[in-house]
């Protein structure tokens, strides 16, 4: 049978996803489980990925990069996402540090830095959450202030992803307390050098190898040439990059949720019960009905908040939507698929305990769904 869905995809976002999802089921998968485990880095995974040009996916061919278009990236998101959420979580925040340096760093920043990250060499990260300030991104006390010809750092990073692996960090300081939004800065950051400090590695409900971390900086020194733009555009620069990694989260939720259908299905064919496989009974079958329902729904609307990215039409509202249905089908799918394996799906010798572990976060980061309620109202 064909693949409806290849009829809204061009034949390079076929081949790009195609690629991905054996990618994914070849690389990811097998060592996914015993990484949730042990909370191991996937350290041999992403080199092998990044040798398969998936570390620099929206970085441009000219710099090592693979060149892809953001709908191409969203779709190898979702794959990813299928065989280990929070493997995809960790690559899409390391994408997206080569994706702002592409958009918006220097020809000499390009030229340090974009080939390395797209090979997997160094890892990177971005530090904007504070200990204090979560969704509330105008809220920083990081401060940086000017030395000569560097700029000296020191405050605290919270829920920082790839913090405690990365080699290159973005970080959003304060550099005129008395500008507001106006007085961040974005600066890159050497994550070894001695002014940056693991402070502590989170443990987490789920997605366990996609490390988080707390990062303080304590005169943290950074070359003015490292600054990326003009003082004080750090937080329109971020903000504007905010509708790609809504999507690119909504992405992930749907790779998880996807993989829970895909295994509910699964053993409700092999289950019998009352003489017969599970999905002949009523009630299983329309869970599933729903499930398939919501997943497919879900995709399109991410496709479609994706495409408008790409074309670089001011998508606010239907990245909020995205993301926002997204992350919450995705939760009740997992739930669903859990509850059809019984007391089997509560064990951890069935993935699906781990997919409605995984994604849970999908909620919260990258903006509340709360703050994507508040988006989508406010542009009502």
């Amino acid at each position: 049978m064909s693949d409806p869905s290849t009829a809204f995809l061009s034949e390079q976002e076929i081949l790009i996803r195609d690629s991905a999802r054996r990618v994914a089921q070849d690389v990811v998968a097998p060592t996914a489980a015993e990484r949730d485990r042990s909370a191991a880095w996937p350290r041999a995974e992403l080199k092998t990925v990044g040798e398969l040009g998936f570390m620099g996916m929206l970085t441009p061919e000219a710099h090592g990069g693979s060149g892809a278009s953001f709908v191409e990236y969203c779709l190898a998101i979702e794959a990813f996402a299928a065989a280990d959420a929070g493997f995809a979580t960790l690559l899409h925040v390391h994408n997206s540090v080569g994706f702002m340096l592409s958009r918006v760093g220097t020809e000499a920043q390009q030229r340090q830095y974009l080939a390395r990250l797209a090979s997997g060499e160094h890892i990177g990260a971005f530090l904007l959450s504070e200990p204090h300030a979560g969704s509330d991104t105008a809220a920083f006390r990081t401060f940086a202030r000017r030395d000569g010809d560097h700029y000296v750092i020191n405050g605290s990073k919270q829920f920082i992803s790839n913090g405690s692996e990365a080699s290159v960090g973005l970080v959003l300081a304060v550099t005129d307390k008395a500008a507001g939004k106006n007085g961040a800065s974005l600066l890159i950051v050497d994550a070894k050098q001695p002014g940056y400090q693991v402070a502590r590695v989170e443990h987490k409900l789920g997605q366990r190898s996609a490390h988080v971390a707390q990062i303080q900086l304590d005169d943290c020194r950074v070359p003015v040439h490292d600054l990326i733009g003009e003082e004080g555009s750090g937080y329109r620069r971020i903000m504007a990059s905010l509708s790609e990694g809504r999507v690119a989260i909504a992405a992930v939720a749907i790779g998880a949720a996807r993989a829970a259908l895909d295994a509910a299905i699964a053993y409700a064919k092999q289950r019998e019960a009352y003489g017969a496989p599970i999905i002949k009974l009523q009630g299983v079958s329309f869970d599933l009905a729903d499930m398939a329902t919501k997943v497919e729904v879900a995709e399109r609307f991410m496709l479609h908040a994706a495409r408008l990215c790409q074309a670089g039409i001011p998508c606010a509202k239907e990245a909020s939507m995205a993301k926002l249905f997204a992350s919450e089908i995705a939760e009740a799918v997992c739930s669903d698929a859990l509850q059809i394996h019984g007391g089997y799906g509560y064990l951890n010798d069935f993935p699906v305990e781990r997919y409605w572990r995984d994604v849970r976060v999908t909620k919260i980061y990258e903006g509340t769904s709360h703050i994507q309620k508040l988006i989508i109202a406010r542009a009502l």
